[in-house]
């Protein structure tokens, strides 16, 4: 393949049709149709994390199985070799997909339009019905009710509540009538109207209306072939899914569908090699891998896409964190803001590469998720920040932080709720800040020690040192940062080639130059020589000598889980 262009990659696009018409790269997730056609129930299920490719594999199966479809886009694709399948199956139903992810009002009625509009828009795709001579008059009108279309050609969507509740299964009815064929209803992302009214304080009529919408469509529609919906979360089937006998569940824990959702192993040394970035591999599986669906060990698709995106531009970018910033992260800050000192031990445990034995409930309603802690362990694990290790025991599942990248997030979340926790006694953090000042170690270092014993500390395990030592930088940094007369640097930050952290403060021409360690075997003195060693042979004091500060405090702090020392060295003129 020398010489040729290579295929662009598909960062964000979630149509399958346009990823091969348009030439990008594609790993192959076709067996998930012979898969479905073999084992699906009359509805099926599939929960994953969020950038698991859920999307798009719905939109694979709307091209797939949809009327009129053009069949050239699967060719040389797995499922071409199921030859049988293929002649039943594709191109022979009418298709209703839509996807509930932008049903996320402020309000109910905001959200009600959205979904009246989502609902409508999919409908007005088959406006041709109307000039059907398949379909009665009764049956047009009952069309109608869901949309109209102004003078400019556009849908008009106001639907009453009868009939926004029955919109799906009498468009499968219509669909049937007209191409004497049931209907597949396919429904991304459904848990999403939920999550937003749960937040907004709506939840109650939202789950009244989907329940509607849902139960309708897929319970008493005699015009339904199959239906495959997707989410995160799998929802109580008592709050949504009542009397719903026929859903058949595909989670994270189910030993089926395992490979459909995420980039296998095999997977992602194919891409490397495509683009000729066989290098990058060690790196990428620290990062991305890890999440243990059934059997099954897969990476995240979205960071690897988007990391090697990235990295045809620029070699040498170091890997980042692309899946938090799809997510505010709620979920690890409501663990934190529950977090009793069993709690915190547990967290402790996971940030130092350990795992923690957790009962799982994989069905909550969306009021109930933040009830006990209990229940928050259940929506890490199922939302894709922890994963298992391991088989259960019943309930039980050992669970465990997946790859560097969440992390990362943990790392983070847990700075920020440490530094939240510090900042409510701003007395004492006043008397931190001016014992830095002052060279003062045993203040400074009785102070510290507080902080690390009522917070979360990293414990002695395998994780590498330089993990450790940026977990307690990060900390210290945010409480230094409290004082905003000080100029507070980072290097870690702004890679400027400084010690860990340097504070000028200029009204006083004094600077601080801070280099922290972790103290291996919890020998604090060595720690603390080691970094004053560092500070002097590096000659970290220099920049700050520049810009005009003529007192330069050394400091050097050593730590080790909950214990840490504080030496300073003070240098006048």
């Amino acid at each position: 393949m020398a010489g040729m262009e290579k295929k662009m990659l598909p960062v964000g696009i979630e149509s399958f049709e346009e990823i091969i018409s348009g030439g990008y790269y594609y790993v192959d997730k076709t067996a998930m149709i012979s898969e479905l056609l073999r084992r699906r129930g009359k509805v099926n299920l599939f929960t994953r994390p969020r950038r698991f490719g859920k999307s798009l594999n719905v939109d694979m199966l709307k091209c797939f199985f949809q009327i009129g479809g053009d069949r050239k886009v699967f060719d040389g694709l797995g499922i071409t070799g199921e030859r049988e399948l293929c002649e039943r199956f594709m191109g022979k139903f009418p298709v209703i997909s839509i996807s509930l992810k932008n049903v996320s009002g402020n309000d109910y009625e905001t959200a009600r339009q959205l979904m009246c509009s989502t609902i409508g828009n999919e409908a007005l795709k088959f406006y041709d019905l109307l000039e059907s001579g398949r379909l009665g008059s009764e049956e047009k009108e009952l069309y109608r009710q869901m949309i109209r279309v102004d003078a400019a050609g556009q849908g008009v969507f106001t639907m009453s509540d009868a009939v926004l509740m029955g919109s799906l299964k009498m468009l499968s009815m219509l669909l049937e009538r007209h191409y004497g064929k049931k209907a597949v209803i396919l429904i991304d992302e459904y848990d999403v109207p939920l999550a937003k009214a749960n937040e907004q304080g709506y939840y109650d009529p939202m789950i009244t209306l989907l329940r509607n919408v849902l139960e309708q469509a897929l319970k008493t529609n005699d015009s339904l072939y199959f239906a495959v919906l997707t989410g995160c979360l799998r929802v109580s089937k008592e709050s949504i899914f009542t009397g719903l006998n026929n859903l058949n569940v595909f989670s994270v824990t189910d030993p089926e569908f395992t490979s459909c959702f995420g980039f296998t192993d095999n997977e992602v040394k194919k891409m490397l090699a495509y683009y000729g970035l066989d290098d990058k591999y060690g790196v990428i599986k620290e990062w991305y891998d890890g999440y243990c669906f059934g059997d099954d060990h897969v990476y995240c698709p979205w960071d690897v896409v988007s990391y090697v995106n990235k990295l045809l531009v620029k070699r040498t970018l170091p890997p980042q964190d692309y899946w938090t910033n799809t997510s505010s992260n709620d979920v690890i800050k409501k663990l934190l803001y529950k977090a009793s000192s069993g709690t915190r031990d547990d967290v402790e445990r996971l940030i130092a590469g350990e795992s923690v034995m957790k009962p799982v409930k994989e069905e909550l309603t969306y009021k109930e998720l933040y009830d006990s802690v209990e229940n928050v362990w259940s929506i890490l694990f199922t939302t894709g920040y922890l994963t298992q290790t391991g088989e259960p025991v019943g309930e039980l599942y050992r669970l465990a932080i997946p790859n560097r990248e969440i992390h990362n997030i943990f790392m983070a979340q847990i700075r920020i709720w440490m530094q939240g926790k510090a900042r409510e006694n701003r007395a004492r953090l006043d008397v931190f800040c001016e014992a830095f000042k002052n060279a003062d170690g045993e203040t400074a270092q009785t102070i510290f020690t507080q902080y690390l014993n009522e917070t979360i500390s990293v414990r002695d395990t395998a994780v590498r040192n330089e993990l450790k030592e940026n977990f307690y930088h990060g900390f210290l940094l945010g409480l230094l940062r409290f004082n905003e007369e000080w100029k507070v640097i980072s290097n870690r930050e702004s890679g400027m080639g400084f010690a860990d952290i340097v504070v000028e403060i200029f009204s006083e021409k004094t600077a601080l130059v801070i280099e922290v360690k972790y103290a291996d075997n919890g020998n604090l003195d060595a720690g603390c020589k080691k970094a004053m060693k560092q500070i002097e042979e590096e000659g970290y004091d220099r920049q700050p000598h520049l810009n005009g500060m003529r007192k330069i405090i050394k400091c050097g702090i050593a730590c080790h889980v909950k214990d840490c020392k504080v030496v300073f060295q003070v240098k006048e003129g």
